[in-house]
């Protein structure tokens, strides 16, 4: 096997590792807050500890990754991201677990940028698309790690037993892979290692505003869909939670086959036609009067949805002039900021007006992908004086 392709395989599991290890947490998500015994207002609060540990570790990710190599510092993210599972199991109250959830974000952040940069390193290796496929990975871990730990608390195991056994099998498959990740780093700083705002080229800063609204309108789907079927659609609990189901299912399954369409449509096809299927899908779930029209239309969102952020994230790590490390690094943080912006944007709106209402903001940001398409294609660099925009 060429070295290419064992990196390709490391890849694929550190995408997989991410994913299981998120929705490990998620699954006992329950069971900490009883152990704390905190109130959901109280929780919701302490849940800020890991948003606020990604949003400063990102940046910082850049300039490290940039500085020692993606292949480094994903070796270290995924270890500190197994070990960052333990301090959760034993917080006692508020203070504690806010502090073990900074660490938890901080390196969730870590990781994925990572992670992210090393993606896009085999990918250029490789020579075709293959983004789509790692970030389907990263669903098919979230499917595992729900289900196995669905599984762990029906039997009442310890969350800290359970995070403990997942850390410690996690750590150690992940020092026996890490030899196969690919090390293109030269052992020096290349250019935009650091990348203040005003210093942001134009190409980047489209790449991150599509991220920016598909992470919103994710992030949007994954705490509304719900909600919208049980009290807009009158759905029962089990048919409203299918919503999500069918939205996750269709994103995993066309992320699976996203990049033999981009292979035949590329990047900028690919991305007009998905956000424009992804606006399609909301618009018939938000005008849908039953159940049974809203379900398709949230599995074609999820399947427009599936392809953008991968592409986006490697258009990151393609712009010329910036470093892999900084643009990755770049188009995470700021979507980052949109998934956490995303469930409240719509809350308010659906306060305001009406959860149709708040639903439909997610079309009209599908819609930004399909007018910056032209971005996500790699572009030579553009001297001064001549023009960076490109056709759309």
């Amino acid at each position: 096997m060429t070295a290419v392709r064992r990196a390709w395989f490391t890849t694929v599991a550190n995408f997989l590792l991410h994913g299981l290890i998120v929705a490990t947490w998620v699954a006992r998500i329950p069971a900490i807050q009883s152990r704390t015994g905190l109130n959901s207002a109280a929780f919701g609060l302490a849940l800020l500890g890991s948003s606020l540990g990604s949003v400063l570790a990102i940046p910082l990710c850049g300039f490290l990754v940039t500085k020692f190599g993606s292949a480094r510092i994903t070796l270290a993210g995924c270890v500190g991201f197994c070990a960052a599972l333990i301090p959760m199991g034993l917080a006692t109250g508020a203070p504690t677990l806010s502090v073990a959830l900074f660490f938890f974000g901080a390196m969730a952040g870590t990781t994925d940028v990572a992670m992210n940069v090393q993606a896009v390193e085999v990918e250029k290796a490789l020579g075709r698309p293959t983004m789509s496929r790692f970030h389907a990975m990263w669903s098919l871990g979230g499917m595992m790690g729900a289900a196995l730990g669905g599984a762990v608390a029906a039997r009442s195991v310890a969350p800290v037993l359970h995070f403990a056994v997942i850390a410690v099998s996690l750590a150690v498959l992940c020092a026996f892979w890490a030899p196969g990740m690919l090390d293109t780093h030269g052992g020096v700083s290349q250019p935009g290692s650091r990348l203040p705002f005003r210093d942001i080229p134009p190409a980047l800063l489209a790449i991150c505003a599509i991220c920016f609204c598909l992470l919103v309108s994710e992030g949007a789907m994954a705490d509304w869909v719900a909600i919208y079927l049980r009290d807009v659609m009158k759905a029962g609990p089990g048919m409203a939670a299918s919503g999500y189901t069918v939205f996750s299912a269709a994103m995993c399954t066309f992320r699976l086959i996203g990049d033999s369409i981009t292979h035949r449509l590329g990047p900028v096809r690919t991305v007009r036609y998905a956000s424009l299927l992804a606006a399609a899908g909301v618009l018939l779930a938000i005008g849908a009067r039953s159940v049974g029209w809203a379900l398709p239309g949230f599995a074609a969102a999820g399947a427009g949805f599936s392809v953008i952020v991968p592409l986006a994230y490697g258009a990151g790590g393609r712009v010329p002039g910036v470093s892999p490390g900084a643009g990755v690094a770049t188009v995470t943080g700021i979507g980052y900021v949109g998934f956490l912006l995303g469930p409240p944007l719509i809350g308010f709106t659906a306060q305001a007006f009406s959860l149709r209402a708040g639903l439909g903001i997610i079309g009209l940001f599908s819609l930004v992908a399909t007018v910056l398409a032209a971005y996500v294609e790699p572009r030579p660099l553009v001297r001064k004086g001549s023009s960076s925009v490109p056709r759309l």
